[in-house]
């Protein structure tokens, strides 16, 4: 990828610098003609001065002398003129040199720079491509390896053959869960929502009663304050996913019997949720890769096996991006994690 980037850069910099020097050609041609039509002009105005020296009339001996000297004076303007063409030719190619070699330099910098968010926008979906290929593989060969190893069984009971029926179920559901995470990620890349008033407050309020049973299983407190009046423009179903999503992370990763706070604020131009819980932590060198796709934490910080597959704060992250947000997390090991919701007032 990066031979082909650079490949690329090169191409996009020589076009840019072929332009940059066609531009510079031609304003030279032109400084250069305007500069021989003035020198022109001026030695014209002066050639009929000084052609006017030596006209008869003064005599005979002041004639000759002064034909002579403007004969010189002649010749000298001619000398002239052509070193002043020449040193105005040096100056342009000078010129025109200096701006190849800087303007080489700056068209390969800004080809790099344009051609950057492309760059990772491909390596992005290569990457995700990879990721979603080995997740979709990984419960179908399990499938297939138990199913194989049953079939080949000559003494296979009817409990054996339930068992395996019922592991090939919990498979699919793996499947069935990565399908909706995807299509829900797909959903909400680049959206375009229906969006009216929606109270804040009646979005978190419904977020907490659908994860309430989970929280309940695991003896978590969830308290919430979100004032009144605090109201903005989106789409209600997609923002209780939203807070849905960092309430049930929390949940995953916070010990039993402890706590998890949703708290808002609000100012002139903007309202932020927050989602506070008591879990172990992220590390401060996973955190900046949280919001990507597939990504998933050292899962050490949680005593209990947590499953998923890493979409859950991707999704969020664009819903939150969809209407206008900004999505962001800080933790601290030992101490917790608060995710912080902003979004624009209606």
């Amino acid at each position: 990828m990066n031979i082909t980037l650079h490949k690329t850069s090169t191409k996009l910099a020589a076009l840019y610098l072929a332009i940059m020097m066609a531009i510079s050609l031609f304003f030279s041609v032109i400084v250069y003609r305007l500069s021989a039509q003035e020198f022109n002009r001026v030695r014209g105005d002066q050639g009929l001065v000084v052609r006017g020296i030596g006209v008869p009339g003064g005599g005979p001996s002041a004639v000759g002398p002064l034909s002579d000297l403007r004969d010189q004076f002649i010749e000298r303007q001619d000398a002239v003129y052509e070193e002043v063409k020449t040193k105005v030719l040096i100056h342009l190619a000078a010129t025109n040199v200096l701006i190849l070699i800087s303007g080489g330099v700056a068209s390969y910098y800004l080809a790099r720079r344009t051609l950057q968010p492309i760059e990772e926008a491909h390596e992005a979906q290569n990457r995700f491509t990879a990721d979603a290929s080995h997740e979709l593989r990984t419960p179908i060969a399990a499938m297939r390896s138990e199913t194989e190893v049953t079939l080949m069984n000559p003494k296979l009971t009817l409990g054996q053959a339930k068992t395996q029926l019922q592991s090939n179920l919990e498979e699919m559901d793996k499947l069935t869960a990565l399908s909706e995470g995807l299509l829900r990620l797909a959903r909400f890349e680049h959206a375009d929502l229906p969006k009216k008033p929606i109270e804040l407050r009646q979005v978190v309020q419904d977020a907490i009663n659908r994860v309430m049973p989970t929280a309940e299983a695991r003896n978590i407190l969830i308290t919430g304050e979100i004032p009144d009046g605090m109201k903005g423009i989106g789409d209600a179903a997609s923002l209780t996913e939203a807070v849905v999503i960092l309430l049930d992370n929390a949940i995953k990763y916070s010990p039993e019997k402890s706590e998890i706070a949703v708290s808002a604020a609000a100012n002139q131009k903007a309202m932020s949720l927050i989602v506070k819980d008591q879990g172990a932590g992220i590390k401060a060198t996973e955190l900046p890769y949280i919001f990507e796709r597939f990504y998933r934490a050292d899962t050490a910080r949680s005593k209990q096996q947590v499953h998923g597959y890493g979409l859950g704060l991707a999704i969020a992250k664009n819903i939150v991006e969809v209407h206008g947000g900004v999505l962001t997390a800080k933790s601290t090991v030992g101490k917790g994690s608060a995710f912080t919701i902003t979004l624009p007032k209606a």
